[in-house]
């Protein structure tokens, strides 16, 4: 476990360094575009009585086609996602139509507002990966599986040690060109910001490298996805956008032999606020990157 005052040491020590390093977005032939129409907005879904209110469902066709949190719960008061109201409750419906549900002792709650839909074994069928909160330990990852017609638990990473401490999934995708996936995450995105990539070995969630200073989630927020998985040098592999601390900065995060690398930063004069949107919106048949600044600018990452 990371404690507070190492987590400052590491984000200063990360920051230095790489920031006079960093080059620009334009290096990698990605146009800036600041300003213009407001993005698209998810339009909203129906939800169940049961599910857990201002959440959305994840939807897939591997394995699993729907997953959602249910049975709202008032007893872990934390609030971090604007309310102190959680889940206490995990719903997944498999392609063959089952209705599989999981459901947390007193000590834990569903910290979340979307499951995500993820084949991080390799084995060709979507796990589901959640935000689980202990009232006396905080947050940990926790990935379900559908498995002899039930839904529990595969693995789970280590809490973060601390009551009252949230992490927040960034993404996932093959960071270090092996061909597997990977899962990245920001432990603590409002004090320190740890990134860190986590890998399936063994039966088991394996911790990878880890770079401070950024954070995906703004406190008492509804956005939880500030943050896009982005092959910005076209070199096969994915790299990791996500805002430096503070979030009046966006980074490009690629990981080089074992460590993360900064290879672009993009200032802005107001904090990132929005949920990241991956879509083409030139027209060109490539994946373009927005988001919305808390003044309300709207900024376009276009190939």
């Amino acid at each position: 476990m990371l404690r507070p005052t190492l987590i400052g040491l590491l984000a200063a020590a990360a920051l230095a360094p790489a920031s006079a390093a960093a080059g620009t977005f334009e290096d990698f032939g990605i146009r800036v575009e600041v300003g213009g129409a407001p993005l698209p907005v998810r339009p909203p879904v129906a939800l169940p009585a049961e599910a857990l209110a201002d959440s959305r469902p994840a939807t897939g066709a591997s394995g699993i086609v729907k997953a959602l949190l249910i049975e709202p719960t008032d007893r872990y008061p934390h609030g971090v996602l604007g309310d102190a109201i959680e889940a206490a409750g995990l719903r997944a419906i498999t392609d063959g139509g089952l209705m599989l549900e999981a459901r947390l002792a007193p000590e834990a709650v569903f910290e979340d507002l979307t499951p995500r839909l993820v084949d991080l074994t390799g084995e060709g069928r979507d796990e589901v990966l959640v935000v689980k909160s202990y009232r006396d330990r905080g947050a940990a990852l926790a990935l379900y599986e559908v498995t002899e017609g039930r839904l529990a638990l595969l693995a789970e990473t280590p809490a973060i040690g601390v009551p009252m401490r949230w992490r927040n999934p960034a993404g996932v995708g093959d960071f270090d060109g092996d061909g597997r996936i990977e899962l990245v995450e920001v432990e603590t995105p409002h004090i320190g910001g740890v990134l860190r990539l986590w890998r399936w070995r063994d039966g088991r969630l394996e911790p990878g490298p880890e770079f401070a200073g950024v954070s995906n989630h703004a406190i008492g927020s509804r956005a939880l996805r500030l943050s896009a998985v982005f092959d910005l040098d076209g070199d096969g592999d994915d790299e990791l956008l996500v805002p430096e601390m503070g979030r009046r900065a966006l980074l490009a995060l690629d990981l080089r032999d074992g460590a993360w690398v900064r290879l672009a930063r993009l200032a802005h004069k107001a904090p990132i606020d929005s949920d990241f949107l991956v879509a083409d919106f030139d027209g060109s048949g490539r994946p373009d990157v927005g988001y919305a600044l808390g003044d309300g600018t709207v900024v376009r990452l276009l190939r």
